[in-house]
């Protein structure tokens, strides 16, 4: 076998398992393991971290954001395994991105929850926050005065991720262009995950953000 099929077969390898990674459905099997509940069946019908939120409380809401950025994180830093790529940031970043949004189509289609998911909010921020940390926690700032000052985590999101680009080239000046184009694809994906939030937001029937008062995992 040519050096380089084996080189592609381990890059196939690794985008595989980061799609499998960003398919474990976090809010489903939490939800089913200690309450009972299919979160895809009440509030909005999401698998994510929100919804979470929304039907079974604010700490295990938390804990599924924390392992569903998670997966998103971990699955670009699998690119770490592929070193024999050299000390090319440029090819780096670009195995970084596509591993980063294969866990993103995981979370979004999973295999593991019949290919019905969350928005990709969580996971695309731990990707995000691989790629450029500081650009990404600019976002966290957007969508934390967003969520404060409106209580709709859907519009904070939507900010969030618009202003991901916008930071990583006007503030960093980062001219890393496979970086910037997948900040502006994600800022795009968040859009399209959130038509259904655009429309009740447009219309002012969009719910704004109150945990359930639910709590305790294993109630």
């Amino acid at each position: 076998m040519s050096c380089s099929m084996e080189h592609t077969l381990i890059i196939a390898g690794l985008v595989a398992v980061a799609y499998l990674l960003g398919s474990i459905p976090t809010a489903v099997w939490i939800g089913k393991r200690f309450y009972g509940i299919d979160v895809r069946e009440h509030g909005s019908h999401n698998a994510g971290a929100t919804n979470t939120i929304r039907v079974l409380g604010l700490r295990t809401g938390l804990i599924v954001f924390a392992i569903d950025l998670a997966k998103g994180y971990c699955a670009v830093s699998l690119g770490l395994l592929a070193g024999w790529l050299g000390s090319s940031p440029q090819l780096h970043t670009l195995l970084g991105i596509g591993l980063g949004l294969a866990a993103i189509a995981g979370h979004i289609f999973p295999l593991f929850a019949g290919f019905r998911g969350g928005k990709g909010v969580a996971t695309i921020c731990g990707v995000a926050l691989a790629l450029h940390p500081w650009a990404a926690l600019c976002g966290l700032g957007i969508f934390a005065i967003v969520l404060i000052a409106t209580r709709y985590v859907s519009l904070g999101s939507m900010l969030a991720g618009l202003s991901y680009p916008i930071f990583l080239f006007f503030v960093f000046q980062s001219r890393n262009i496979p970086l910037l184009v997948f900040g502006c694809v994600v800022a795009l994906l968040l859009l399209l995950t959130h038509r259904a939030n655009i429309k009740r937001l447009l219309h002012g029937e969009e719910s704004r953000f109150k945990p359930s008062g639910k709590g305790t995992m294993g109630k």
